[in-house]
């Protein structure tokens, strides 16, 4: 689990500072460079000690450079802090694939509700694009303090509270479906 939190807090560093910085300071090219300064320091560090960079390592940093460029360019954080959105995005045209959370469910969900572990991988996906969408649509706004909130507590939140629905969901039809079996 912990290695779960060091791999999001990494992906999600640049934003972090730049969040940081430019509430500090209320100075947007300033918390911008510092962001991409720091996303491309990410990049060599890695590089340096020989980890693997996969794809969305270098996705992640030429989108904090092309949006922060913009955010450079038009003095305006809503480009900087729409990005998350496009993870959303990628996540979730990736959950559009049938059957993928089938391998990350037990057994014996597998054999007893595989149909209902498709369906619930298409609602994670479109649960991925309305996360997303909310997180341009508050970004548009422009208020870092409701982004905040909105990224921090809302879209983690609705994950969290997807994942318990799915689980109770889970056993509830896994144990319906042993015991009818049975009977």
């Amino acid at each position: 689990m912990k290695d779960v939190f060091v791999k999001l807090g990494t992906d999600f560093l640049s934003t972090i500072v730049f969040l940081a910085l430019y509430l500090a300071t209320g100075n947007v090219v300033l918390a911008t460079c510092v962001a991409i300064a720091g996303a491309v320091i990410q990049l060599i560090y890695a590089r340096f000690k020989g980890q693997q960079l996969g794809f969305m390592t270098y996705a992640s940093l030429a989108l904090v450079i092309v949006l922060g460029g913009a955010t450079i360019l038009t003095q305006d954080p809503r480009f900087v802090l729409a990005k998350p959105s496009i993870a959303h995005f990628a996540i979730g045209a990736v959950m559009l694939k049938r059957g993928w959370m089938l391998r990350y469910v037990p057994a014996i969900v597998v054999d007893t509700i595989p149909e209902y572990v498709t369906f619930a991988g298409y609602a994670w996906a479109a649960l991925m694009f309305a996360l997303g969408a909310g997180t341009i649509a508050v970004a548009m706004t422009g208020d870092l303090k409701l982004w905040a909130f909105y990224v921090t507590f809302v879209a983690a939140g609705a994950k969290i509270v997807a994942f318990a629905v799915q689980y109770v969901a889970f056993r509830v039809l896994v144990t319906s479906r042993i015991r009818a079996a049975r009977a």
